[in-house]
């Protein structure tokens, strides 16, 4: 039986992680099995460059962060070697970085994901991980509005290119119509 230093300590790792899944944007959850050293540093430091946090704990423990959150969904995924990949501000980021490795590397898997308090399944956390950056989006969305005035800027340059010649002369016939009247 452990001692209840140890007992206290693992209550309060699951608190902390319970208090971070919950300020959380978004959570992936991995199978990281297969995964080289050298491979997994690297994702590391892509996933702390991205404000995401990253964390191996024990599956009881997991679960039982889960838990104190109501998001038990996430339970039946918590089989095997698994990683917590936490986003604190980018819901897209963990999603991003680990479907990089998800398609490089055959035996590490994406499991299920947590985003804005749904339990999500790994098709829908890859169909996340496809979704472009917001600086991509935003400047998608920019020109789709600059577009359509473009348009219609160089049509009316068209129209003042075409009659101008007939709109100088309708000027003055418009001042003398109110004389004759």
């Amino acid at each position: 039986m452990p001692s209840n230093k140890i007992l206290e300590e693992k209550k309060a790792k699951v608190a902390e992680l319970a208090e971070a899944i919950k300020n959380s944007a978004s959570c992936v959850l991995v199978n990281y099995q297969g995964i080289t050293v050298e491979d997994d540093t690297k994702m590391r430091k892509e996933l702390r460059e991205a404000g995401v946090q990253y964390v191996v704990v024990k599956n009881t423990m997991t679960g039982r962060a889960f838990e104190m959150n109501g998001t038990s969904d996430m339970n039946p995924y918590l089989n095997g070697m698994t990683a917590l990949a936490i986003g604190t501000t980018d819901a897209i980021a963990p999603a991003k970085v680990l479907k990089k490795y998800a398609d490089k590397l055959e035996s590490f898997n994406i499991l299920a994901g947590y985003l804005d308090g749904a339990v999500i399944d790994q098709n829908a956390v890859i169909a996340l991980a496809d979704i472009p950056s917001k600086e991509t989006l935003i400047a998608k969305f920019l020109g789709s509005i600059r577009s359509p005035l473009y348009g219609l800027a160089y049509a009316l340059q068209a129209v003042v290119d075409k009659d101008g010649s007939a709109a100088d002369e309708a000027a003055p016939a418009a001042e003398e119509a109110p004389a004759e009247a």
